[in-house]
């Protein structure tokens, strides 16, 4: 079997060589004892504003490194995708440029995968190393998304095998709003998990910082579950039976008791209340609007600007899967 390895890119200037240098004697590694045939590794240029293609350039030199850059900064999500619908192999193994993900365990997932597991899944071991906010946090949404009926793996973040099934799957989903931890656990193959202790990364700081941590988390439920619009007409629902209630007790008061008091509070607070309950609920149904908008237009979700490299095969493998977009 042949073996690619996926990492898209953004600003990794700093580290990017040191993790191709550890990657591809793993590669070596790999194939001289007979795990895989051949082995490459495909860095995904997400618009970068340093000098990361100028490094990637450098790197391709060697043929078993290929080069894929995107015309524009499209996110991590899209990157990831544009490598993955790219690369060549039999099986292909995604994971950050960052390499805090154990590259040691590759070898499980291909061991998990030549066992019949068209999709592998790495897991961290524990989040020790974590802050206790984002351990907090973290659980708190891996649980909500088992609420809302999202089918994730927790404590999985992108680092995967996935077979040439799996693949072919993948490129017939064609949403624009992407998740693909909530994405690939849908495919309904057969799949195993190997777990690992991440690590520092080489250098430069995360590309996910919490804003954009929220919003990935904010596309994980939206892509991919309908409850909070579910929860939103209950809510309103409960709403109006209460109110109705409270109506009925102030007319009650009005009429048959002398203990109504004129005041601004019974009119003001609940305008307050009900106002912010509305608001609340827009920003939800926005929040779907937002991606039906974005999803119907059916714009391209990447474009790639240039390959490294003269062999007709890559183009041949871009074309392929571009065209399943």
């Amino acid at each position: 079997m042949r073996l690619s390895i996926v990492m898209p890119c953004y600003n990794e200037e700093a580290g990017l060589a040191a993790a191709v240098g550890q990657l591809l004697p793993l590669l070596e590694d790999l194939t001289a004892r007979g795990k895989i045939a051949a082995g490459n590794i495909w860095l995904v240029d997400d618009g970068s504003r340093d000098g990361t293609w100028q490094v990637i350039e450098h790197l391709a030199a060697d043929p078993r490194v290929i080069g894929v850059k995107l015309s524009r900064n499209r996110g991590h999500q899209n990157a990831l995708l544009a490598g993955l619908l790219s690369a060549d192999g039999d099986a292909v193994v995604s994971l950050d440029a960052d390499l805090q993900d154990d590259i040691a365990v590759i070898e499980e997932m291909i061991d998990a995968f030549r066992a019949g597991n068209e999709v592998v899944f790495g897991v961290r071991r524990s989040r020790v190393d974590d802050t206790l906010f984002k351990r907090w946090t973290a659980r708190r949404y891996y649980g909500l998304l088992r609420l809302l009926g999202v089918d994730a793996v927790p404590d999985h973040a992108e680092f995967r095998l996935l077979g040439r099934a799996a693949l072919d799957a993948l490129a017939q989903y064609p949403e624009t709003n992407l998740f693909l931890r909530g994405l690939v656990p849908q495919l309904g193959f057969r799949s195993a998990r190997v777990f690992y202790d991440r690590k520092l990364r080489l250098a430069g700081d995360t590309k996910y910082p919490l804003r954009k941590m929220v919003g990935l988390g904010i596309d994980g439920i939206t892509s991919f579950s309908a409850v909070p619009l579910r929860l939103i007409a209950a809510g309103g629902a409960v709403l109006f039976v209460l109110s109705t209630l409270i109506a009925l007790w102030v007319i009650g008061v009005r009429l048959f008791t002398d203990r109504a008091v004129p005041g601004w509070a019974s009119t003001t607070l609940p305008i307050y209340a009900l106002g912010g309950v509305q608001l609340l609920c827009l920003g939800v149904v926005g929040e779907y609007v937002a991606k039906i908008y974005l999803e119907v237009k059916r714009r391209p979700r990447y474009i790639v600007e240039r390959l490294t490299g003269d062999r007709q095969v890559i183009i041949e493998s871009w074309r392929k899967h571009q065209s399943q977009q």
